[in-house]
This record gives structure tokens, sequence and C-alpha cells, in this order.
């Protein structure tokens, strides 16, 4: 994300300009509920009824849920659907850099970052119509779009949830057109549950009644709980290993159905996890009643997706000061035990090809298992900085981190800042390195937006 979106605006524009910047509505925002996760949908409800219910005239919606993966099967989506001429508006969450990336608005090129007009536009209607009633930020900027979408007219709505499904703010769409399953592991078990079938029950609550759902391959027990939910509804499972596969043969991807066997270039995003992730939205896109979504437009989409902070390398000529030249910088916002799992396969698969000494720059959410994440590296990384996610009051420190790096079998360093640790790092070295800077979405979008000033 080296440069912002352009802006789109509203097709029929329903106030004056807005007087009051994002960032004034969304500080007022933050303080109307005393707890950032409450997660309940009366109170998004409730809105969305003072607002018309704007959510019930959303066409083409597809709903995402899981722990890893939501965000790079959207894209791909979002690229596959445009490549064959669709209009698409994308809901995500967290953003990395300015709120505004979490809204995109379908426009003559594709889907953009909305404008700071429109969102502070939409933000006030919300924020009036709520007026001082409790509610969480998550919800009210949720219902913020989905106004936003309402007035705005697209072919699709591609909507991630937040955090869990059955209670999500998002899950609030009584007919979506698809629901998908990303793999389902371990993270948020306060709000989730402790084991896997409680955590995918909780994404299980998107799936609607009739509407089918493309599924991930996932954990016995995590599959278990999606499959009984499903039956409950009359759901049909569109599941990986059953309906659909998909698999990298003679450096193509081969999306594989009980009907077809269909050739395509590799995703454009790194990682052999990638191939998984790209292979839903294949399932996805041929599970869709559109006929206009073809072979070309797979392809197409397939190379052109972009989602930030997802095995990004950076390049950018600020950075190459600090690094030996040939090395190369990778930017993940991973930050739980499966997201380590996939990053250190990629890692490895990297060695195998290119060998460099791997060097990780590490900060993490202390909500997060930071010793179940860096065990994947054991072995693999040959020196680990650690930094406390600026900004952040619920980071750990870099001392604290460290020290469960070490624990884990790293050979682990506390660093003040992102430029020293890369300093530091290329003092370890007379090679270029392989470095990874990983562990939290917060870090990632911090960087990011280092590069852009």
């Amino acid at each position: 994300m080296t440069s912002l979106t352009p802006s789109v605006g509203r097709a029929d524009s329903p106030a004056a300009p807005c007087s009051q910047s994002s960032a004034e509505i969304l500080k007022r925002m933050e303080s109307l509920h005393p707890e950032v996760i409450d997660l309940t949908l009366d109170r998004v409800k409730r809105l969305l009824t003072t607002l018309g219910n704007p959510q019930e005239r959303l066409q083409g919606v597809i709903h995402v849920a899981g722990t890893n993966g939501k965000g790079s099967v959207i894209a791909y989506l979002k690229a596959i659907l445009e490549a064959a001429g669709k209009r698409v508006h994308v809901f995500t969450s967290p953003h990395l850099v300015r709120f505004h990336e979490r809204i995109a608005l379908a426009g003559p090129h594709g889907a953009v970052h909305i404008s700071e007009e429109d969102l502070s536009t939409y933000l006030l209607r919300t924020e009036e119509a709520n007026g001082d009633e409790p509610i969480t930020f998550f919800e009210i900027t949720t219902a913020a779009a989905f106004l936003a979408f309402a007035e705005n007219p697209a072919d699709y709505v591609l909507l991630e949830t937040g955090l869990g499904g059955r209670l999500d703010a998002t899950n609030v769409v009584s007919r979506p057109a698809l629901t998908i399953i990303t793999s389902v592991s371990h993270d948020h078990e306060r709000y989730l549950g402790s084991n896997l079938a409680m955590i995918a029950g909780e994404k299980a609550g998107i799936l609607k009644r009739d509407v089918p759902c493309v599924v991930a391959r996932q954990a016995p027990e995590a599959f278990q709980s999606i499959a009984s939910r499903a039956q409950e509804l009359g759901a049909r499972l569109v599941d990986q290993g059953q309906a659909w596969d998909a698999f990298e043969q003679h450096g193509r991807l081969v999306f594989q159905t009980d009907a077809s066997l269909v050739d395509l270039p590799l995703p454009r995003l790194a990682g052999r996890h990638q191939i998984d992730n790209a292979g839903l939205a294949l399932a996805a896109t041929s599970s869709l009643a559109d006929s206009g979504i073809d072979e070309a437009a797979m392809a197409r989409g397939l190379k052109s997706a972009r989602w930030p902070a997802r095995l990004q390398r950076l390049t950018h000529p600020s950075l190459q000061p600090y690094v030996m030249k040939g090395s190369e910088i990778w930017l993940d916002g991973g930050h739980n035990e499966s997201a380590a799992e996939a990053l250190a396969r990629a890692m490895a698969e990297m060695e195998e090809r290119v060998p460099r000494p791997l060097h990780l720059i590490c900060g993490m959410m202390t909500g997060k298992d930071a010793s179940a994440f860096f065990k994947h590296f054991a072995g693999l990384a040959k020196w680990t900085a650690t930094l406390t996610v600026p900004d952040r009051d619920k980071a750990y420190g870099a001392d604290e981190l460290a020290e469960i790096a070490r624990a884990a079998g790293l050979d682990a360093h506390p660093e003040p800042d992102f430029l020293t640790a890369l300093k530091e790092s290329r003092q370890q070295s007379d090679e270029p390195l392989r470095i990874l800077i990983c562990g939290s979405l917060y870090l990632a979008g911090h960087i990011l937006g280092s590069l852009e000033k």
C-alpha cells in the first residue's frame, strides 16, 4: 500500500457535504460504548431499523467468516468479479493506515476506498440516527458502510465479519447470495470458545437457510460444527476436498470440481496457503448463478488481486540504506498460530528456491499466543528482533516478547523501533538476508503508514 486509492462519489447525494472530518466523527463514535468488543446484534439492528434497514437493499452479498484468509479470499473475489465486468462494494476490517480502507465503493474502474467527503457524510448521518444510544465502534461504522452501499448500486457486496460470525455486526443480511467460511483455528477464544468445535460453531452462525456455503478444508471437529449447522438450515455445503479442490501443478493452479477441471495461472499473492484462498474464491464464483464469470475472468482476477500486508514484498527506496543489496523484506500481518505455520512454510519454500538467512522482526498484541506463534520459526529464523507495536496500549513490550521468543528457541533481541531493528539485522550477517516483518496487523499498518510519509 505505497499509495492511496482514489475516491469515488455517491450515485445520489442525499445530504449536503459534511463540514466535519471523518477523524472527528470516528473519535466521538469510540466513546459510545465502554467495551471495544461486546457481541450482540440488538444494538446494530436497532440502528439499522432507524436508518431504514439499508442492509436489506443490498444485492449479491457474499458474506465471509473464518480465522485466517478472509481478506485474501475477498481480494481474489473482488478481482475476479471486476474482471468479469461486475460492480463490487467491499467491507473489510481492520484497516492498516486509514479508516477509509474499510469501505470500498464500486467505481467505473473498480472498487476504491471511500472518499473523505462521503465517509464523513455517511458517518454523521449514522451518528445522528443513533443519538446517544450505546453502540460499539464496529457496529456503528458497519451501519455506515451498509448505508453507503445501499445508496450506491452494485452487483455484489463482499462482506467480511469482524469477529466470529453468529453475533458479528455484519450478520444482519437476511438473504445473502452466498456465504464462505475460510480455515478455522484458535483465535479470540475469550469471545468464541475454547475449542475448535465452539469456534467453528460461531463462524457457522453466518449460514442462512437455503443459501450455499463454500467451506475451506477444516479440522474434523470444526467441519462437524459447520456441517451440523448447514443441515439444520438446509444450506448446501460446497466443501474443499469433496465438492472442489485447488492445487499447484507445473507452475499453474488447477481448480477441480466434480464436473470440471480448470487450468489457471498461479495467484499473485505469495505463499502456498494462497492456493487454498484462491480456490475458495474460485469455488465461490463457480457457485454463483452468474453466467458472466468465465475462465478468462478467473485468470485475470488471480493475476491482478492485491491485498496489502499479506506476504507483501517491500521495495520502498527509503528502506534500501538499511539492508544489504540483494536482501528481501516481506511484510505480513499474520498474528496467530495457524498464520505463523503458513508463514513459516512460505519462508521455507523461498529458502529452497533462493537460500538466504531468515531474520524476523516481530511485534504482537497481548491477546495473542506469542509462544505458539514463535515455535513455528524455531530452527528456521537465524535472528529475531522484537518490537513494541507503536501506539497500542495492549501490545507486548519488546523485552517481554523477546523472552517469549527465546523460550520458543529463537535468538531474540528487543529493539526500540523498526528502523533500528533493520540496522541491527544488517550487522548480523555479511550476506543478503530475507527479512520477515510479522505478528500484528497494527505493526504492518504502522510500517506502511510510515512509508507513505
